[in-house]
């Protein structure tokens, strides 16, 4: 598989690690829009929510409890969580991941 993500887990490609479990990574965004802008992915390889069954949800869920620790143990108490599901809002990575966005604030605009 040519996946990006799956390569960063695997460590073929280097990224600078928050938190890593059996479960998930949380890294630091190359290209950050925020003064913190992590991404959260599952370790296993789900395109987009679009691949979200009742099998495999308990992922999600498992991601949103380390978000809330995260957050918690690095004193975040105001973030947003993102997630882009197709190529017209902007998902360019096909795995499933969550873009923790904080340390600034926010509007809310579409481009």
């Amino acid at each position: 598989m040519d996946c990006l993500f799956c390569k960063i887990i695997n460590g073929e490609i280097p990224s600078t690690k928050i938190y890593e479990d059996d479960k998930v990574l949380v890294f630091k965004d190359i290209n950050p829009i925020a003064p913190i802008h992590w991404l959260i992915i599952p370790k296993h390889h789900l395109t987009s929510v679009q691949d979200v069954t009742s099998e495999n949800s308990s992922i999600v869920a498992y991601i949103f409890e380390v978000v809330s620790k995260l957050t918690k143990d690095n004193g975040i108490e105001s973030y947003r969580i993102i997630t882009n599901c197709g190529d017209d809002v902007g998902q360019t990575v096909k795995h499933l991941h969550f873009h923790l966005l904080a340390g600034t604030k926010m509007g809310w605009s579409i481009e």
